[in-house]
């Protein structure tokens, strides 16, 4: 380990410390684990809980390894339902969709604080998610909400390398948004379209593709792939099984963007 990368640990685990006992926003990513497991080491199990949302929003298999992650890291974790749909104005998906998102959840975390004799709520945001369009970030600064890996300077690298390093199988976890990222922005967010795109993602993931998005566009889906697994997915026989699948889940037209995965690519039409 760099003298850099244990200088963050050390300065991470002095937050932790400060805030004596915390809950986490815990959705079982790279940087939501890596928080857990250093509070876990830092606060112990009676000073720290993990909340988990129930949400049309995330798909079951990551709900599946939010719940392992806790049972591995023994770790008190509870679940809450948050249906995102039924906030006034989600569902129109207008540019500041996320901060509705963020607000509703994060007001739920800080009444479960307030139950839990916890004054403090975490979640794992860095360094570099102030280099995209995040709105929900205001909601999290507006209600007091504490980002301890960004506060100690931690990029996703860095990230993923302490998780390697701390023997978490989450260091080389893809990366993932909620569904309702798969949407541009002005078309309207329904559960029929969500099943869709998580029906259609988990059948790319089942082939063995690292990291997928399927981005929505009513009856047309467009899919996102790493670059050097383009060539793979055109293979004549697995194309078809692909596009056959999808058209049974409900799309019409299936498409391939030729400039591969990148992370928030709705957000490029705001320039």
């Amino acid at each position: 380990m760099s003298s850099e990368l244990k200088n963050k640990v050390g300065r991470l685990k002095e937050i932790l410390q400060a805030m004596g006992k915390v809950l986490v926003a815990f959705s079982g990513g790279v940087d939501s684990t890596l928080l857990l497991k250093v509070a876990q080491e830092v606060l112990g199990e009676q000073n720290l809980i993990a909340v988990t949302a129930l949400s049309p929003l995330y798909p079951e298999r990551e709900l599946r390894k939010a719940k392992d992650l806790a049972d591995t890291l023994r770790v008190r974790h509870r679940l809450i339902e948050s249906n995102e749909l039924e906030v006034p104005g989600f569902s129109k998906n207008p540019l500041d969709r996320c901060y509705y998102c963020k607000n509703k959840l994060f007001r739920e975390l800080l009444d479960i604080g307030r139950e839990e004799g916890i004054s403090f709520v975490v979640e794992g945001s860095t360094l570099d998610d102030d280099q995209d369009y995040r709105p929900g970030r205001i909601a999290i600064q507006e209600l007091g909400i504490r980002s301890p890996l960004k506060e100690a300077l931690f990029s996703k690298a860095e990230v993923r390398e302490l998780s390697k390093q701390l023997g978490l199988d989450t260091w080389d976890k893809p990366s993932f948004a909620c569904l309702a990222s798969r949407f541009p922005y002005g078309e309207e967010i329904t559960e029929k379209g969500l099943r869709m795109v998580d029906q259609a993602e988990d059948f790319l993931f089942g082939l063995g593709f690292k990291q997928v998005r399927v981005r929505h566009y009513g009856n047309l889906a467009r899919i996102e792939v790493l670059t050097e697994e383009m060539n793979r997915l055109m293979n004549g026989s697995l194309r078809e099984k692909v596009v056959n699948h999808l058209r049974k889940i409900g799309y019409t037209y299936v498409t391939l963007d030729l400039q591969g995965f990148r992370s928030g690519s709705m957000n490029e039409v705001l320039g």
